[in-house]
């Protein structure tokens, strides 16, 4: 294949409806012909090899820092956006050192091990009560009724805001994930888009207003009074990372848990031997998350003139590094494109590496343990109901719209 026809392959292939619902046949493809490849129509390199992939996360040359500026946006008509990007700018997820570790350093006392396993009885409470609200009925959607509740209410205590909320913050979220996740949005979307963050936005205010009147043991108050070595976190980025920490929290969770009993129910002889030996859970979330990652990709913006992998990378390019599809490389993961919940030396992708590794990733994993875990105990019979099935249009998060289920 010419250098022309593997950039004319590429775009077609990331552009292609197929993606939404099954990107690794895609993936394989741009793996095989070109897995450091300079794609025009994205101005990006597209990375999607494992030992890349891991380079690019773990190396420093590579910045997270890649938010258009004011110029830029004036550049590209949409100046008026400037309020949007500069706040998803504040987000530790586009820091770089030092900015990222004062930011993540705030917070990440509330993800560390110890302090999740003491939220596992209260995730299990909820999941009880959210099956026990379907249990009668014989079917149920396993997106609406548990994948989306469940993480958004986790998130919801652990961060100090009323559950109650939750519809108006899932609403809040999908727009963020729209933004964050599609390569591209109409005109329309994005003036939506930029509502709702005005609106999220203003919502966590009114939050972090009361945690400072009446501080509770909770991590909004906690951020509402950190102070790190002497460093204050500015009121905008102390409202754009509470925004954050909700999105992530839960539209990472929702498609852990709805991608994975679909691969389950896809694959009834892995399901059947979780069934059977329960104690597989651990092992069996963490092939689930190679199999099928909640996040497929994440940018980099090349922080100088780099040599990668055969290729040179000017200063300043951008680069996608494809997660899911690292996660499926036979070069890594021997027969990737099967299913087993045994898996040995599965040290997938989906959490990212490096300095930006996914800060809730421990609670991640346990919702995804007692969800799946639960579900299968209490509905043992639980079969798909269809196999026409809808996926959210939305490259960078890989999750379905609905799982109607029969039991």
């Amino acid at each position: 294949m010419s250098i022309d026809e593997k950039e004319v392959a590429a775009q077609s292939l990331l552009l292609s409806p197929e993606i939404f619902a099954n990107p690794y046949p895609i993936y394989r493809q741009l793996r095989s012909f070109d897995p450091v490849h300079w794609e025009p129509s994205f101005n990006s390199w597209i990375i999607t090899g494992y030992a890349d992939v891991l380079a690019v996360l773990r190396d420093p040359r590579f910045g997270a820092e890649r938010t258009p500026n004011i110029d830029q946006l004036t550049e590209w008509g949409i100046p008026e956006t400037y309020p949007l990007f500069n706040m998803v700018g504040k987000m530790m997820l586009m820091q770089d050192p030092p900015n990222h570790t004062r930011l993540r350093g705030l917070v990440n006392k509330a993800f560390t091990p110890r302090v999740v396993e003491g939220m596992r009885s209260r995730i299990q409470q909820i999941v009880d009560e959210l099956l026990g609200k379907v249990e009668s009925m014989g079917r149920m959607d396993i997106i609406r009724d548990l994948a989306v509740p469940l993480p958004t209410m986790v998130i919801a205590i652990m961060l100090g805001v009323p559950h109650e909320d939750r519809d108006q913050l899932k609403k809040w979220s999908s727009d963020f994930a729209l933004f964050i996740g599609a390569f591209s949005v109409s005109t329309d979307e994005l003036g939506r888009i930029q509502q709702s963050m005005g609106e999220f936005t203003d919502y966590f205010r009114g939050c972090v207003a009361e945690a400072r009147k009446n501080p509770k043991d909770d991590l909004l108050s906690a951020m509402a009074h950190a102070e790190e070595q002497g460093d204050m976190l500015s009121e905008e980025e102390l409202l754009a990372n509470c925004v954050l920490l909700l999105a992530a929290g839960h539209e990472t969770t929702t498609n852990l848990i709805g991608n994975g009993m679909l691969a389950l129910l896809r694959n009834p002889d892995q399901k059947e031997k979780l069934q059977a030996d329960p104690s597989l859970i651990v092992s069996a979330v963490e092939e689930l998350l190679r199999y099928d990652s909640p996040v497929q990709l994440t940018g980099r913006v090349t922080k100088e003139e780099i040599e990668f992998s055969g290729k040179r990378i000017g200063k300043g390019q951008e680069i996608m590094v494809v997660m899911g599809a690292a996660n499926r490389d036979p070069e890594r993961f021997p027969d990737p494109d099967r299913l087993d919940i045994t898996r040995q030396d599965n040290r997938h992708l989906s959490f990212g590496q490096g300095p930006h590794f996914c800060l809730g990733a421990p609670l991640a994993r346990l919702e995804g343990q007692i969800a799946i875990s639960t579900l299968l105990r209490r509905m043992p019979g639980l079969r798909l109901e269809t196999e026409e099935l809808e996926w959210q249009q939305i490259q960078v998060l890989h999750g379905l719209k609905a799982l109607p289920v029969l039991f």
